[in-house]
């Protein structure tokens, strides 16, 4: 005789499909592809932009600061945008958001349309990587979340290297302007997919009948997960602090790759446009190896009882000194290839602070303060954003040539990145800290 079986309202940790979380976590890093993708567009079309509009290296790098000025902003809303709305309906909003700010650059053009449309861009996508991290830990329990961390953070590199060449060879043979269209276009098609198909995990903290409308009728389950404590007590924590200041250096680097590498290879080292949209994604494809590698490694080690402190602690921060160390050394670098290997060796083994860092801090807080949490770590961690990139800009035309415009400007990064490393490397605590909030 048949049985029917009912689904239950709200998943329990245990039992998730794996196959549907890693589904979901897909799904989000298509979405966090878009993200780099809005981003990593105007370091592709910053010299045909510049040309059009007769801009200086410093106004290229002021519009890139100015987009994560309003970044940091919109960092700040993203606890608020999830103790509003669902997660699903939340990221809908920036993805629109998104493409609405590609529109007005496209029709009136000029200095000061590309300013506010980058700053409108900067606000919407400020709070999306805390949802988008919210969302896959959802489906991931605690000790296995640096590798689906790591799959959020190399999609930023898988934009690069997938989206990058085909932007650059739109922006070429068709113009820029049909370049940010075909961005605004892929991010609405997104949202139609997500809509659809999206639902919280059981890890998530929040009941699902909010989040899937075929079971809103459903009787909720107890919340087992509403245990909260003081913003405040968080964000002093040595993990919190240290991780911030790592992520904040590190940050800058990403900044200045995604506003100013194209432009370098170009400029500064004698490629063609073509060549150095290409190259955009060889550090992409190291940074693809190098989180991949670590992260599933570091989650193997947790489950089978390695320290926190060390997978989420330590490691990221001797990435970030040596990511530093490549950095210090690059004025030194006269030969264009062996340049390019060393930013792109140097970025990869800083990169790995950002999934390890974040998951280290997921750790530490109770589930429904993720979001929060999250929201104001990345929006101090995007503060690097604010003064790189137009720090790079001022060396440049301050230099008596590009090439070393360029070296002077990341060999400063690298000081900052070493002296946040050793910060880093004696405050980050994830297992001490974690205990000192439970009590």
């Amino acid at each position: 005789m048949a049985t029917n079986t009912v689904r239950p309202a709200v998943l329990r940790p245990g039992d998730e499909s794996r196959g549907k979380a890693w589904g979901f976590t897909g799904l989000l890093m298509f979405l966090y592809m878009i993200n780099w993708a809005d981003k990593a567009v105007f370091g592709i079309i910053a010299q045909p932009v510049a040309k059009e509009f007769g801009l200086t290296s410093a106004q290229i790098g002021l519009i890139g600061s100015a987009f994560f000025l309003t970044f940091t902003i919109g960092g700040l809303f993203a606890g608020l945008l999830n103790k509003w709305m669902s997660l699903r309906w939340a990221l809908v909003l920036l993805s629109v958001g998104w493409a609405v700010s590609m529109v007005p650059l496209v029709v009136v053009a000029g200095f000061a349309m590309v300013l506010i449309s980058r700053m409108f861009l900067g606000l919407t996508e400020g709070p999306s990587s805390a949802l988008v991290h919210t969302g896959v830990y959802s489906w991931h329990p605690t000790e296995k979340r640096s590798f689906p961390s790591a799959c959020i953070s190399v999609s930023g590199s898988l934009a690069k290297v997938l989206f990058a060449p085909a932007l650059a060879v739109v922006a070429t043979n068709w113009g820029w302007r049909a370049a940010v269209l075909t961005l605004a276009a892929v991010g609405l098609i997104w949202c139609g997919a997500w809509l659809l198909l999206w639902r919280e995990g059981p890890y998530g903290g929040r009941s699902q009948s909010a989040e899937d409308p075929q079971n809103a009728d459903a009787s909720p389950a107890p919340d087992t997960t509403a245990t909260r404590v003081p913003w405040v007590t968080i964000f002093r924590t040595p993990t919190f602090l240290g991780g911030a200041a790592a992520v904040f250096s590190m940050y800058a680097v990403s900044t200045v790759i995604l506003t100013w590498l194209p432009s370098y290879f170009e400029v500064g080292l004698g490629y063609t446009r073509v060549q150095a949209g290409a190259m955009f994604g060889i550090p992409s494809i190291a940074v693809f190896v190098i989180l991949l590698l670590t992260t599933s490694i570091g989650d193997r080690l947790l489950v089978r009882g390695a320290s926190s402190r060390v997978i989420r602690g330590i490691v990221p921060s001797i990435g970030i000194l040596l990511c530093g160390l490549a950095l210090v050394t690059l004025p030194y670098i006269h030969t264009p290839v062996i340049a390019v290997v060393l930013v792109s060796l140097g970025y990869g083994l800083g990169a790995i602070a950002f999934p390890l860092l974040n998951s280290g801090l997921s750790e530490i807080c109770p589930p429904r303060q993720v979001a929060g949490a999250l929201g104001i770590f990345l929006a101090i961690m995007s503060l690097g954003g604010l003064f790189a990139p137009y720090l790079m800009g001022r060396l440049v035309d301050a230099a008596p040539d590009a090439a070393t415009g360029y070296a002077s400007a990341f060999q400063i990064l690298g000081i900052i990145n070493l002296v946040c490393a050793v910060i880093a490397l004696l405050t980050v605590n994830p297992v001490r800290d974690a205990l000192r909030l439970a009590r």
